[in-house]
């Protein structure tokens, strides 16, 4: 094999146990989830936003950014459920690059896996346990989800592994909601079949065992645009998109229908700043048609302390080494103005 093993790397159980979640703090994870379901069940009216960084590439800059929407969540908790975005993991079309904080948990030195997990699953806890705020990320590799299982409210499975028979099956036997996205080609299809897989039982390898899921009944739409074959980016979060991925719904009897829109990615083109218009047009369609705001359970933003981006041995503090991300003081300024529209 062209390959060497470096070492073996401790499993979920032992890194639970020496990292272990508080009584009070699983509380607080099981009250927010209760909340969530919620929410994609249509039994709360409230719309979900996950925000935050493109990749959590530091710990400090993560935790300031979390205080800060702290202090907003109690603002707007009677329209909006915050959901922190923290993302661990960054996945690569080449597969060169930055990989995000499980591979780096420093992000100027050398790999180092190990202090990866450790790291991720402390910046996890500390958003729960110090803010209350139980968080989500990419579930990029279906077998490291037990490291964060028990912290985790919220998951998404990205436009690169929508299609992959383990995403599918792993995201049938999570008990939180799992956002599956649209391909990078925008076949919605695709995205529909990993959702009617999700939420089916199936019998399946994981982590060595043989498991049977139950299915997931929140495993739910995420849109993020596409690209076209030339290379050229284009939307699905119009007026347009929304009811024809209603119909579609219709059609498949699927259990709790429902979409976040991606604000960013090829929806925006990677122009950060359109988050903003694109929010706001999507609620617009919400209050146009009572169709739309019922499939339409929130927004995906990708928001840090500083706008843009720069990189990986940059120095400005919140600002990502990754995708351009709006900052603070918009992002702010964005939920109140989707809070008063609601």
């Amino acid at each position: 094999m062209n390959m060497e093993f470096m070492g073996k790397l401790p499993i979920p159980q032992e890194i639970k146990a020496q990292y272990p979640l508080s009584s009070e703090a699983a509380e607080v994870k099981a009250q927010r989830d209760k909340e969530i379901a919620a929410i994609f069940s249509g039994s709360d009216q409230r719309m979900v936003l996950v925000i935050g960084p493109c990749s959590a590439d530091r710990e400090d800059a993560v935790l300031e950014y979390i205080s800060r929407l702290r202090l907003v969540q109690d603002k707007v908790k009677d329209k909006l459920l915050l959901i922190p975005r923290i993302y661990t993991n960054k996945p690569r079309t080449t597969g060169e690059g930055y990989k995000g904080m499980l591979h780096y948990p420093d992000p100027t030195e050398r790999p180092n896996l190990i202090k990866g997990i450790i790291a991720i699953r402390k910046l996890h806890m500390k958003a729960l346990t110090a803010y209350g705020m139980s968080s989500a990320d990419e579930m990029l590799y279906p077998e490291n989800h037990r490291y964060l299982s028990d912290i985790l409210s919220y998951v998404a499975v990205g436009a690169r592994s929508v299609e992959n028979q383990q995403h599918r099956l792993t995201a049938s036997g999570l008990a939180i909601p799992v956002g599956m996205k649209n391909p990078t080609g925008g076949d919605i299809t695709v995205m529909m079949n990993g959702i009617y897989a999700a939420q089916h039982g199936h019998t399946f390898c994981y982590r060595g065992w043989e498991v049977r899921s139950t299915g997931n009944p929140f495993a739910h739409a995420i849109l993020r645009g596409y690209t076209t074959t030339n290379g050229r980016t284009l939307p699905n979060y119009h007026y347009e998109d929304l009811v024809s991925l209603f119909d579609t719904y219709q059609q498949s009897h699927l259990q709790n229908p429902a979409v976040i829109v991606d604000t960013n990615h090829a929806n925006s083109g990677k122009k950060y700043l359109e988050q903003v218009r694109i929010a706001k047009e999507v609620l617009h369609s919400c209050r146009y048609s009572k169709d739309v705001r019922g499939l339409v359970k929130g927004l995906m933003i990708e928001s840090y302390l500083e706008d843009g981006a720069q990189k990986i041995d940059g120095t400005v503090f919140g600002q990502s080494i990754t995708d351009p991300c709006l900052g603070w003081e918009k992002s702010e300024r964005l939920i109140y103005d989707i809070a008063d529209s609601l």
